[in-house]
Parts: structure tokens; C-alpha cells; sequence
């Protein structure tokens, strides 16, 4: 038998992606997890016939620094709310010339480089190995593609993304080392893609290049990459507006099974 369509989607936004509803009418969840509570109560919204969930990464008016993000609570509250996939929007910087600042990247890889997050909803008690050999939706992948290439966004369509712990900035040495091996670096994908996995949901990566990180000999600077967000933010939630309704049909993929044979 197969899957029904999706009706719930979350979106977990970054820096400068405050709303995606406009003028509709929205409600305002205030959820408790046994983590904590998220960063900030949960949007809730229409986008044509899908419901949506709007949560805002680094709290209202951005006051989480992206290692303090209850990124457990996060997780575990859109899941309780129903959602059936996070679409994650994340600012990255570039380890690429060819990916300047303005492109959007839809990572299929990652490398963790945190230190301190916790990473797992399974602490103690049952202990689960999840895959994260393909660690992002095919499904959600492929959709976003064909999206974006009908509004004319460019996108690279491939990439790995290296997480560190922020909140600092790479050293000249740590981005010409990050360079051997990943494409895109940023402080917020690690652990939400691996507590997405484990909770058996699909979820996918919206990265926005703000900036070439500091391999390209230049320091990084916060208001190249505020200026830069805010050209972005016009074209993604364009492209969320649009995405968001496409995603509404039966999942082709094989998220919903991932953790079938990972509890030990």
C-alpha cells in the first residue's frame, strides 16, 4: 500500500527568514518537550492546501547563538505537531569560487565538526545506530530542483556541507583544510539532520551563500553577509511559497523506514 500524501511541512528558518504565511491566518503553538522548549512558539499557517510549521531557529528577534540551539526540543516539538518533513534553511558560507555569495546549494552530504551538541535523542536506555549514509530526502531533494529551476534560481543541485561549532569564524588554516572535502560551511545543519533521521522524518537543506569564507584571503564580515541575507530572502520565500505546495503528495522515498533495523 502506499503513502499517503503529506499534509503537515516545518520549516526551520535561519537568519533572516522571519514568516512565510503573509496576510493568512496563523496560530501560535507554545510546545514543552522532555528536552526543553524550542527556540521560540511555532507559526502555524496555511501555504495553499498544506498546513506549515514556522520555526525561527535562533529564537525571536535572533538571540540563540547556533551551539546554544535547543536543536532536540526543536525537533521533537514540529514532529509532536505532525509534521511529516523539515525543510531547513540555513546561511552558509562558500569554500568554492564557484559558488559566490547569492547562490543557493542543496547539500547531499555533510561532515560533522561540532563539539559539545547533543546529538541523539537516545542517551541512555535504548541505544540506536542510525544511517546517515544519504543523509538527506530524496524526495524533498528532487522537488526543490525542479522547483527551482522553474523560478529561475540558480541552485547547485550538489555539495557537502561541514558543520562547526561556531560562533566563531574559521582560522585561515581551518578553511583551507574544510576546502579538501566540503563545499559549503555553516554552524546549524549538525544535529537537526541527524535528529530528523532519527525521528524516521524527511528533511532536507535550503543553504543561502552569504559570504566566500576566508580561504579567499578576504576576513569574513557580519555585514556582508546581513547584506547578502537580505538579497536572498526575496528568492527564498518565493521558492518556499512555491515549494512548500509541491511537496504535498505521497513520498516517494524510504525515509519514513530509515531506523527500521537501528535499535539495538
Amino acid at each position: 500500500m502506499s503513502a499517503p500524501a503529506r499534509r503537515t511541512i516545518a520549516v526551520i528558518g535561519g537568519s533572516g527568514v522571519t514568516g512565510i504565511f503573509g496576510e493568512g491566518e496563523r496560530r501560535e503553538h507554545r510546545v514543552s518537550t522532555p528536552w526543553g522548549a524550542p527556540s521560540a512558539p511555532i507559526q502555524e499557517g496555511r501555504v495553499g492546501p498544506v498546513r506549515v510549521l514556522f520555526l525561527p531557529r535562533h529564537g525571536v528577534g535572533h538571540t540563540i547563538p547556533p551551539h546554544a540551539v535547543n536543536y532536540r526540543a526543536n525537533v521533537d516539538a514540529l514532529v509532536a505537531l505532525g509534521a511529516e518533513a523539515i525543510v531547513a534553511v540555513n546561511s552558509v558560507g562558500s569554500l568554492r569560487q564557484e559558488l559566490p555569495p547569492g547562490r543557493f546549494v542543496l547539500p547531499d552530504q555533510f561532515v560533522d565538526f561540532t563539539k559539545r551538541r547533543a546529538t541523539t535523542f537516545f542517551d541512555g536506555g535504548r541505544v540506536m545506530h542510525a544511517s546517515l549514509a544519504d543523509p538527506f530526502c530524496p524526495d524533498l531533494l528532487a522537488s526543490a530542483r525542479e522547483v527551482g529551476t522553474g523560478l529561475g534560481i540558480p541552485f547547485a543541485e550538489r555539495g557537502t556541507y561541514v558543520c562547526v561549532e561556531g560562533p566563531r569564524f574559521s582560522t585561515r588554516a581551518e578553511s583551507k583544510f574544510f576546502r579538501g572535502f566540503a563545499d559549503i560551511i555553516g554552524m546549524t545543519l549538525v544535529p537537526e539532520v541527524t535528529l530528523a533521521r532519527e525521528r524516521a522524518i524527511c528533511y532536507a537543506c535550503l543553504a543561502m551563500v552569504t559570504d566566500f569564507d576566508v580561504w579567499a584571503e578576504r576576513p569574513v564580515e557580519v555585514a556582508e553577509i546581513l547584506a547578502t541575507m537580505q538579497q536572498n530572502v526575496a528568492a527564498m520565500q518565493r521558492l518556499l511559497v512555491t515549494l512548500l505546495p509541491a511537496l504535498a503528495h505521497a513520498p516517494t522515498c524510504a525515509c519514513a523506514h530509515a531506523v527500521d533495523q537501528a535499535m539495538v
